[in-house]
């Protein structure tokens, strides 16, 4: 794998050391021409205003290019921060229906004692990667008899969804509600697809869990603070939905499936830098700018050394044969990445 790399990034380097030996060449031969004839000089001098005309020409072209992208960026990011403001909303309400669950009395008497006191060490995600060799509590925890029907990995998994950080083990009195999630998090509920414990307990296996998750038992206030709840975040899934095990196991497929992956997906484009297309061609409008414009310009007005000419014709023809021989290949490159 090194090897591969290492060939690409040589692979890569070849057009600029093409390009910088093209440039020393033509300056020397260049330069070599301006003492054998003296006239080349004049002749020099003569193309010099076709050589800024042309070299600003390219350098606006790549202007107004770098700008409108901006725009484009900037007025992209603008609906990246408006859907991830909405997506947000989103998993604060899903958040607060979780906070409701886990204070309800749904949940076998002394599991949460069991869970909070006993294993006050340990969250969820810790068990999902017991096979790490991380947390001796983990596996203490898996290897218990547990006496609660196996819904205390649902109730941890709930835990974990309330939890801003990874590592933390126990939840604060007062659930916090960010205006940006971080992307630790995230990631993890991602990768535990966390919420889809609600699709399994409440949805494919809520045959065998009916006797130990009471959802009669959440106060009729709550459940219909739920629905309300559910209907902000999305009205036409959770339509006409009634406080049961069918309507749980909907809402953590839906918040698994669709609302955590976005939200994970809209943090990742708003953290997106700029294109690197954009660097490379700023990178050469820099170029343009200051050897075919700026240097010739200050040979015409400033009657400066015929030497910094010779560099600037040079620097320029390199630049064209540099943009000649890498820009399909750079093209192919962000197209994949």
């Amino acid at each position: 794998m090194r090897e591969k790399s290492f060939f690409k990034d040589l692979f890569a380097l070849i057009p600029l050391v093409f390009s910088g030996l093209l440039c020393i060449v033509l300056v020397f031969l260049l330069w070599q021409k301006t003492i054998t004839y003296p006239n080349f000089v004049d002749t020099l001098t003569n193309i010099t205003t076709v050589f800024i005309s042309i070299s600003g020409f390219l350098a606006a072209i790549i202007m107004v290019y770098l700008a409108s992208s901006v725009l484009g960026l900037k007025n992209n990011r603008t609906i990246v921060i408006d859907g991830l403001s909405k997506i947000t909303q989103k998993m604060h309400n899903f958040r607060s229906i979780i906070e409701m669950l886990l204070q309800s009395k749904m949940w076998l008497p002394g599991l949460k004692e069991y869970v909070d006191e006993e294993f006050a060490g340990l969250n969820y995600f810790e068990v999902k990667e017991f096979y790490k060799g991380k947390s001796k509590l983990a596996i203490e925890f898996l290897q218990e008899s547990h006496h609660y029907g196996d819904t205390e990995n649902l109730y941890l998994e709930l835990k974990s969804l309330l939890m801003t950080k990874p590592k933390e083990k126990k939840l604060p009195e007062n659930i916090q509600y960010p205006k940006i999630y971080e992307k630790e998090i995230i990631e993890k509920w991602l990768e535990h697809k966390c919420g889809s414990g609600l699709l399994y307990y409440f949805g494919y296996k809520f045959g065998i869990y009916k006797e130990t998750l009471d959802i009669d038992s959440v106060y009729e206030r709550h459940q219909d603070k739920i629905i309300a709840l559910a209907n902000s975040i999305d009205p036409e899934t959770f339509e006409d939905s009634s406080f049961n095990e069918v309507f749980l196991s909907k809402l953590g497929d839906y918040m698994s499936n669709d609302v955590i992956p976005n939200l994970y997906q809209l943090q990742a484009d708003i953290n997106t830098r700029m294109p690197n297309i954009l660097n490379y061609l700023y990178s050469i409008f820099l170029f343009l700018v200051v050897f075919g414009v700026l240097l010739p310009l200050g040979f015409l007005l400033f009657n400066l050394p015929v030497l910094l000419l010779v560099i600037s014709f040079a620097s320029v023809v390199s630049i064209i044969f540099f943009i000649a021989t890498t820009f399909y290949q750079f093209l192919s490159k962000e197209v994949n990445s």
